[in-house]
């Protein structure tokens, strides 16, 4: 796996590559735990080429998500892939994240609910 970062007009944007499984979640709770975030932004997780994830990447994401909002920071999620949403929609964290069709969107786009931009992500929510 690889984690590629640049910064938005919104906050941080990391761009996951590969596996996201025991092996390397690891990897991205790292990653994260060092992002400095300030209250109101928000870290945008890109997975549009993102190829496997497991359990123990489901558990980085959420992760991710905590420490989001411990600094009072939103998160999103953007390109999803299909199974990795389909995933996400049975254990009900699609109500928990963002999830945005692209980077580009998610840093354009003011927060919201994630059961507004499922909506909107295109045919089947994704």
């Amino acid at each position: 796996m690889k984690i590629a970062a640049r910064d938005a007009s919104t906050g941080p944007v990391l761009e996951i590559v590969g596996d996201l499984d025991y092996g390397t979640a690891h990897e991205l709770r790292e990653r994260v735990s060092r992002t400095t975030l300030r209250a109101g932004q928000r870290l945008v997780l890109d997975l549009s080429r993102l190829e496997f994830c497991d359990s123990s990447g489901i558990t980085a994401l959420i992760a991710a998500r905590n420490h989001a909002a411990a600094a009072g920071a939103d998160i999103a999620l953007t390109g999803v892939p299909a199974n990795t949403l389909r995933i996400l929609r049975i254990v009900g964290l699609d109500q928990v994240f963002a999830v945005h069709p692209d980077a580009r969107s998610a840093t354009e786009a003011a927060p919201s609910s994630s059961a507004e931009v499922l909506r909107d992500a295109g045919p089947g929510g994704a």
